[in-house]
């Protein structure tokens, strides 16, 4: 899980904390995260940390989490590197199948069970469709049950569905995105790069497939607007509970 972020869209209530730790009525949106992927038995979870790292394991050392293994990885560069500099500081927990999901995006667990039904690619990209995009949105462009280009900068009139920051790996996939990751931060803009654009490098190997969850709920926690969608949510969960 990436949450080495800040989150300064969100300042001033991400002044003291990371993003991740921001209330959604009665938990963190880290804690959402966690139950939805509990009730679907992932329960060895490493969550990649950076700004204000000792909240996010205090929080953790404090929570009973069950069977749930939930431990951090300080990522040391999270000041002056994006969400790929994470992943790369997490390259040696992507081993055999694995998950990738981004801090700052709170799902049903109903969700999480339909994107694990669907992973029949080394690499699985979890999309979701809408009638409008905006220049927030990590949009894909699709060919059939296979992505071909991922990335917020795509023209309009190619876009297919939007990433929800919600990944899984399994065969060679894991090894593709480790080497691509390390190619990533190797090029010149590689330090400010989001990890999606190694998915972006790699789906031209045909490698890259998607699990699309319309219909279910989640909501990306960016700016004031989206908390209250959140919270919004968050409260038709309130009987979700490991």
């Amino acid at each position: 899980m990436l949450s080495a972020g800040q989150g300064s869209r969100l300042l001033p209530l991400t002044q003291n904390q990371p993003k991740c730790l921001l209330p959604i009525n009665d938990r963190s949106i880290l804690e959402w995260q966690l139950n939805a992927l509990a009730l679907n038995d992932i329960n060895d979870v490493t969550v990649v940390t950076g700004f204000y790292a000792e909240e996010v394991e205090n929080l953790i050392a404090s929570r009973d989490f069950g069977k749930q293994k939930v431990r951090t990885l300080y990522n040391p560069f999270f000041a002056v590197a994006d969400n790929a500099g994470s992943c790369y500081v997490a390259r040696e927990e992507m081993t055999d199948e694995f998950l990738v999901i981004n801090g700052d995006t709170l799902f049903e667990p109903e969700l999480a069970a339909r994107a694990l039904n669907q992973r029949n690619h080394s690499i699985t990209v979890t999309i979701d469709r809408k009638n409008t995009y905006d220049g927030d949105d990590m949009k894909v462009c699709l060919e059939g049950d296979q992505l071909i280009r991922i990335g917020k900068a795509l023209p309009l009139d190619v876009v297919d569905a939007e990433s929800i920051g919600f990944l899984m790996f399994n065969g060679e996939g894991g090894a593709l995105f480790k080497e691509a990751i390390v190619n990533l931060l190797r090029g010149e803009h590689g330090l400010k790069s989001w990890y999606l654009r190694a998915i972006d490098a790699l789906a031209v190997k045909k490698v890259v497939g998607i699990a699309s969850i319309e219909g279910f709920a989640w909501q990306e926690v960016d700016f004031m607007d989206d908390l209250s969608r959140a919270k919004a949510l968050s409260h038709k969960w309130g009987g979700h509970s490991r």
